[in-house]
C-alpha cells in the first residue's frame, strides 16, 4: 500500500521537474558561502564555482542538477560574472546545489592561498609525520587527518 502511494507521488512529481543542461544556463548561479564565524558570499551572483569534492573536482554552473557533496581539503574557486577568479583553500565542508540556481557551501574554514607560509606548512607536515609514526592510536588518527589537510594545502600554498 505504501509503495503504491510512493510510486504515485513519484510519478506526479517527476512530471513537473524538467532536466536542463548547464550549457543552456541563462540565469546566474547564486552562491552562499558561509563559515562558522563569517559569510564570504551571501546569495551573490557568480558564473561558476569549482569544488574539491570527495567524489572528485566539480564545476558548478547555473542549472546544475541538485546534489549534496562533501568537500575534501583543497582549492575552491569562484569565478565571478566579470570573469575574475577568487580562490580559497577549504579543509572540508558541505556543498548543496538546489533548484533555482542556488549553491550553498558551509565550510569549516576558508583561506586565500597567499595567506600561507610554504615553509611553515612543510614544518607542520614533518611534525605530523612523526606523530603518525607513534604507537598511540588516537595520536596516529589525528596526525593522519592533519596530514591529509596539510598535504592538500602544500599543493596550493604560495
Amino acid at each position: 500500500m505504501f509503495r503504491q502511494a510512493l510510486r504515485q507521488v513519484a510519478k506526479q512529481s517527476s512530471n513537473t521537474v524538467r532536466r536542463t543542461y548547464a550549457t543552456e544556463a541563462s540565469d546566474a548561479l547564486r552562491l552562499s558561502l558561509a563559515l562558522p564565524h563569517q559569510t564570504l558570499y551571501a546569495d551573490s551572483e557568480v558564473q561558476q564555482v569549482n569544488l574539491p569534492s570527495v567524489n572528485g573536482d566539480l564545476g558548478i554552473l547555473a542549472n546544475h542538477i541538485p546534489i549534496v557533496e562533501q568537500l575534501r581539503p583543497g582549492l575552491l574557486e569562484v569565478i565571478t560574472k566579470g570573469g575574475e577568479t577568487e580562490q580559497y583553500f577549504v579543509s572540508g565542508g558541505i556543498a548543496t546545489v538546489q533548484p533555482g540556481n542556488k549553491l550553498t557551501i558551509s565550510a569549516i574554514e576558508a583561506f586565500k592561498p597567499e595567506q600561507f607560509d610554504v615553509q611553515a606548512v612543510k614544518n607542520l607536515i614533518a611534525d605530523a609525520q612523526k606523530r603518525a609514526a607513534s604507537g598511540d592510536e588516537v595520536a596516529v588518527a589525528e596526525a593522519n587527518i592533519e596530514l591529509e589537510v596539510l598535504e592538500a594545502l602544500q599543493g596550493v600554498a604560495h
